[in-house]
């Protein structure tokens, strides 16, 4: 096995052991081969990369594409019989990773001499994949240029990036109840740092999990993909503060910066523009004078007030209602102390927000909106305060006008990861924008992708695989739900979008179909499945069957009032009609006329096609299609499911149908491609 020693450790023998016991078990990834190891899934990760310089999902596709090459070598499968025999639930993907590691496609195997890949394949191997896995940003643009986009060029060193993550300062008083007061130390550190644009700045749920850790500074600082830490301790007795606190860098685990201060309580404000101030002269960042106008912003004179906000900050981050509860009254009674203090006013708008966010029946929204106005009306340039308004917005679902107020916070708090994750879901679900979904999307995994547990980072990926295929980067998308599945194969969506996302890359209808059968018997309540193995066997003509599933979809849709995929509504009044059911055909198609009547975004025009083209009016369908070829950002079903609709093949003796679908596909290449040069410029990718 390359990128091992000559005689390799029992612990690599036996992970190998076991991968070749499950070699054809697609679903066996790095969770269920720690599990076997009886191993935490951490440990396993640290222990692989030791022993053989590979992250384990790099392992374990080695140790799959080596034993792949022993069968090829036979000449007695073919090279999809090989894939499927050795866990590739794609033949493509497969040929695709085989050749990126020997350098040449399996099916010239039989031809070659039996020999190690040569040591370069091993370099490229790692340097193509250990970063993206990581999701360092400057490693993004320097990798990805060769590994998504096949761009080689040579490049000169790049500087090292200004990736920082302040961890949870300890507490050395004797008093624990002066925790809050110590953590608020590190809040406003970390606060202020997140509003230099020069900076990446690790969010705090994101390093909070390492309060009582026993992990080093390399460990910790690959973990976060960030090359330098903070670290710091703080007592308070009396009206005395005392604070040490070092600034480590990652790389050769020093301190390079380390102060101790011992300040009045009074002072408390100008220590924390201070401490701030000299990290960023320290790892020489560029702060601009808008910048240090912020850090410098003092945010009460009044200490009680300000003692009282900070008490409420650990309850206000746990988001539990019981937390939100406590933290409340707390910032009110900041409020009560100083009757202009904004962050408080800010914090407790968002407070009332998480209240009421999976209440049907919104309890608190004139808080919401009256907290934002006060928290705008003291300190507008708060991105907090920001937040806030657009919060209210969000719970009245006036989305387009949350948007301003959004991207207004990002301008004062380039680094905010709540931001960046809200902006991402608008533009994935109420505002679609397929450019700006994956741009977010990108932004926000450098931030946070650190903070997360194993099944928290399967949904990162899972969020970022699916804006990948929406702006038609396949291949990146297969890496990343592929990632996704090896953090949590028993992740709810990813088998679901991963379904999709090799159709785009095979056009392979049977294939997908079975995959979602499959899905659907390890889980018969999910309606999204059930409904998408109608739409499958929609796509390939065979009605009976496609009825079939679309007729248990529509009963359950009813028995439990559901209002879900009233956008498919069109494709079921086709299959009930083609079934001789005419008059429950004509209800759906009732259904689907409401949807496009009701529908805003830009696939309005689109929808209207479908529609004109179900009703036999090829010309009205035609003028539609015209419409949505002059839109923006799109998502690629568009291209991949338009040209197999049923629905829509009258359309193609049309004699402008060919032109206006070349259009569309041109329109949507014509994105991607500025799409891609954008994110290139931006650093991140």
């Amino acid at each position: 096995m390359s990128n091992t020693s000559e005689t390799r450790s029992e612990f690599i023998q036996k992970a190998e052991a076991i991968i070749l016991e499950n070699i054809s078990n697609e679903q066996f990834g790095v969770s269920e081969l720690a599990e076997v190891m009886n191993m935490s899934r951490s440990n396993l990760l640290r222990k692989i990369k030791k022993d053989t310089t590979l992250s384990a999902s790099q392992f374990m596709r080695q140790v799959r594409l080596v034993k792949s090459m022993e069968m090829l070598k036979q000449n007695s499968m073919t090279v999809s019989e090989v894939s499927y025999k050795v866990g590739f639930g794609s033949t493509s993907y497969y040929i695709k990773c085989f050749r990126e590691y020997y350098g040449y496609p399996p099916g010239e195997a039989g031809k070659r001499k039996v020999e190690d890949e040569p040591a370069k394949e091993k370099t490229n191997l790692f340097s193509k994949y250990r970063w993206l896995i990581l999701g360092t940003a400057s490693a993004i643009l320097i990798v990805l240029s060769v590994f998504l986009f096949n761009n080689k060029k040579d490049t000169k060193p790049s500087e090292v990036e200004k990736s920082i993550a302040v961890l949870p300062f300890k507490n050395e008083s004797n008093d624990s109840l002066n925790l809050y007061f110590v953590n608020g130390l590190m809040e406003s550190s970390l606060n202020k740092l997140q509003k230099i644009e020069d900076l990446r700045v690790i969010s705090r749920t994101s390093v909070e999990k390492y309060r009582e850790t026993t992990m080093s500074i390399p460990e910790i600082a690959e973990e976060l993909n960030v090359n330098y830490l903070v670290e710091g301790s703080g007592q308070r007795i009396g009206d005395q503060v005392l604070l040490n606190i070092q600034l480590i860098e990652a790389s050769s685990d020093r301190p390079i910066w380390v102060e101790q201060y011992s300040r009045e309580v009074g002072d408390v404000f100008a220590l924390q523009n201070e401490v701030a101030k000299k990290i960023a002269t320290a790892i020489k960042a560029m702060v601009t004078p808008a910048e240090m106008q912020q850090i410098e912003k003092i945010p009460t004179e009044n200490l009680v007030a300000y003692d009282y906000y900070l008490q409420a900050l650990d309850p206000y981050y746990s988001r539990s209602t019981e937390g939100l509860v406590m933290a409340i009254p707390l910032f009110k009674k900041a409020i009560e102390n100083d009757d202009q203090f904004a962050l408080a006013y800010a914090h407790t708008a968002i407070a009332y927000y998480f209240m009421d966010l999976n209440q049907a029946d919104k309890q608190h929204t004139e808080d919401i909106n009256n907290y934002s106005d006060k928290a705008l009306l003291y300190d507008s340039k708060s991105a907090e305060s920001l937040i806030s308004k657009a919060l209210y917005y969000m719970t009245i679902e006036d989305f387009r006008l949350a948007l301003p107020y959004l991207k207004k916070a990002l301008e004062y708090n380039p680094n905010s990861s709540p931001v960046i994750q809200m902006l991402a879901d608008l533009y994935a679900r109420a505002i679609p924008n397929t450019s700006k979904y994956l741009e977010y999307a990108l932004k926000g995994i450098q931030l946070n992708i650190g903070a997360n547990d194993s099944i928290a980072k399967s949904y990162v990926y899972l969020h970022l695989s699916n804006a990948l295929i929406q702006t038609g980067f396949v291949d990146e998308a297969i890496t990343y739900i592929d990632m996704s599945l090896d953090y949590n194969p028993n992740n709810y969506y990813s088998p679901l979008v991963k379904t999709y996302i090799m159709y785009a890359k095979n056009r392979d209808l049977e294939e997908t179909k079975n995959r979602l059968i499959y899905e659907y018997s390890k889980d018969s309540t999910r309606l999204d499945i059930l409904q998408e193995i109608g739409k499958a066997y929609y796509f390939q003509k065979e009605y009976d069957s496609a009825f079939t599933y679309y007729e248990s979809f529509a009963n359950a849709r009813v028995k439990y009032g559901l209002d879900m995929y009233s956008h498919e509504d069109l494709k079921i009044s086709w299959v009930y009609q083609k079934e001789g059911l005419d008059a429950q055909a004509k209800e759906f198609e009732k259904s689907y006329s409401e949807y496009c009547e009701n529908d805003e975004s830009i696939y309005k025009s689109a929808s209207m096609a479908s529609k004109y083209a179900f009703e036999g009016k090829n010309d009205e369908a035609i003028e539609q299609l015209k419409i949505f070829a002059t839109q923006k950002d799109f998502q690629y079903w568009i291209l991949v499911f338009m040209e197999i609709d049923p629905i829509l093949e009258p359309l193609k003796s049309h004699p402008d149908f060919e032109e206006v679908m070349n259009q569309i596909e041109d329109q949507f290449w014509k994105d991607h491609t500025k799409l891609k040069a954008s994110l290139e410029e931006k650093g991140l990718m």
